[in-house]
């Protein structure tokens, strides 16, 4: 079987995408791609032949069009997606499409922006007695989100909340967490993470909004808001001499 790869390219930077997403890449003989949101300097990881097609003026039943046609003609496929294609990668309607033709995917992960942009900054998103717990979400925007996750109830557990797609509706996120975190509360405001021309900048929540407006940031703009971002000296017990487990009995 030839299975069409749907792949992470990860946050923007060539050397953080997998060995498997690369090898994928360089045996491609189609590149369908999502030029809005990845750096061309990906695409130079293919072969000179491989024929690439950009999807940003296409919708999604065009995308499928082409997959399916290619897959046909034989083609090694990959479908690069920014990012990991499991997180916001609108992906399960291609697969159930993809497999009504009776064609198979692979799916290979890629580190997440909220990734980069923790490791970008030098922090830990899990500190002891500050926050266990990270929730990936986004504002409600167009296509709306469950009501049982409104961002009120997110926000409320105040733990590390990382908000993709919301810089849009950013002073509304902002009025809405500020009645759970501390106006203090460090944000990280991340723009096109490891990108060549990224640009990254911890705020206090309350400059959120606007912060965002005068970098006028409308898309590929990830927000972290967490209490770990302030620089402290909490320990976590795994290496402390005092406290023992499987592989340091007392």
């Amino acid at each position: 079987m030839n299975p069409i790869a749907i792949v992470g390219a990860g946050p923007g930077a060539l050397d953080l995408m997998t060995v498997r997403a690369q090898r994928r890449l360089k045996t491609a003989d189609v590149l369908v791609w999502t030029d809005s949101l990845i750096p061309v300097q990906i695409t130079t990881l293919v072969k000179d032949d491989c024929e690439k097609i950009q999807t940003s003026s296409l919708t999604l039943e065009e995308i499928l069009l082409v997959l399916i046609q290619k897959h046909k003609e034989g083609k090694k496929i990959v479908r690069l997606h920014d990012g990991d294609p499991c997180l916001y990668g609108a992906i399960s309607e291609q697969i159930c499409r993809l497999n009504d033709e009776g064609i198979e995917v692979e799916i290979i992960p890629g580190v997440s922006a909220y990734q980069a942009t923790a490791a970008t900054l030098g922090f830990e998103l899990t500190i002891p007695d500050l926050t266990q717990t990270i929730i990936l979400s986004r504002a409600d925007g167009r296509t709306g989100k469950p009501k049982k996750e409104n961002l009120q109830k997110l926000a409320s557990i105040q733990s590390s909340l990382c908000l993709y797609l919301s810089a849009r509706h950013v002073e509304e996120v902002q009025s809405i967490l500020i009645n759970y975190y501390h106006v203090d509360t460090p944000v990280a405001i991340a723009h096109r993470i490891t990108w060549p021309d990224e640009w990254v900048k911890i705020v206090p929540l309350s400059e959120m909004a606007k912060t965002s407006k005068e970098k006028k940031l409308i898309r590929t703009t990830l927000y972290i808001i967490s209490p770990t971002l302030k620089i402290g000296n909490k320990r976590s017990k795994l290496y402390d001499p005092t406290h023992s487990h499987l592989f340091r009995p007392k």
